[in-house]
C-alpha cells in the first residue's frame, strides 16, 4: 500500500456516557503502523447505528467528503460503527468505492483493497443484522414475560387512576350519582366498577 495515503476517521457510540478514545487511539495507531496520515475525523456520539445518514450527522459528511475524495480510506474501529443494516451497510460501502475510497476496519481487521475483504465486509453486514434482530427479539420476549407475571408497564393508565378514585368515593358511602359527579365520570362508568367490570375509557 501506498505511504502517502490520506485516512478519515469514523468514530461512534451508542450513548452520551460513553466515549470514543478507544476508538481513536486505535485507529491511529493503526494509521501510523500503515504509513497512513490522519486528515480527518468524523465522531457521531450518542447516536445509534441503527440510524441511517440523516440521524448521524459527521457520517453523512463523511460520505459527502467521500464523493469529494477529501480521502482515500476510510478507518473505523469496527464494522457495528459504521451501522447495522445490511442494506446500508452495502449501499455505503458501493458508495465510497464508487468513489474510489477504500474501507479498514480494525476490529475484523479488514481492507477493502482487495476482493475477499469486499466479501467479508458483506458478510459482517448480516451478522451486524441478525445481532440487532435478536436483540429486538430479546426484548420483545421480555415485555411478553413481564405480562404474564402480571407486570404493569409504562406509565399508569387513566382508567386505573378513575377506577381507584371511584373505590374511595364508594367507600366513603356516597351514592352512584354523587360518585359520578365527585369523580368527573359517566353513572354507567361507576355502575360497570361497582360491577368489576373492566374501565377501559372514561
Amino acid at each position: 500500500m501506498s505511504k502517502s495515503r490520506r485516512a478519515a476517521l469514523y468514530l461512534r457510540v451508542s450513548t452520551d456516557n460513553q466515549s470514543t478514545a478507544l476508538q481513536r487511539r486505535d485507529l491511529i495507531q493503526a494509521c501510523e503502523h500503515r504509513g497512513w496520515t490522519v486528515t480527518e475525523v468524523y465522531q457521531d456520539a450518542g447516536v445509534s447505528g441503527a440510524k441511517g445518514r440523516e440521524g448521524r450527522p459527521a457520517f453523512d459528511r463523511l460520505c459527502q467528503d467521500a464523493t469529494r475524495r477529501r480521502f482515500d480510506v476510510i478507518a473505523a474501529w469496527s464494522v457495528d460503527r459504521l451501522g447495522r443494516s445490511l442494506q446500508d451497510l452495502v449501499g455505503f460501502l458501493g458508495e465510497v468505492h464508487g468513489a474510489g475510497v477504500n474501507l479498514y476496519l480494525h476490529q475484523q481487521a479488514v481492507d477493502t483493497t482487495t476482493p475477499a475483504g469486499r466479501a467479508l465486509f458483506q458478510m459482517l453486514g448480516v451478522f451486524a443484522e441478525f445481532e440487532r434482530a435478536m436483540i429486538r427479539a430479546r426484548v420483545k420476549a421480555g415485555l411478553a414475560t413481564a405480562r404474564t407475571k402480571g407486570v404493569r408497564l409504562g406509565a399508569p393508565r387513566k382508567g386505573d387512576k378513575v377506577l381507584a378514585s371511584i373505590e374511595k368515593a364508594r367507600a366513603s358511602g356516597l351514592s352512584v350519582r354523587a360518585i359520578a359527579a365527585k369523580v368527573g365520570v359517566g353513572i354507567g362508568t361507576v355502575h360497570r366498577v361497582i360491577k368489576g367490570e373492566h374501565v377501559s375509557q372514561v
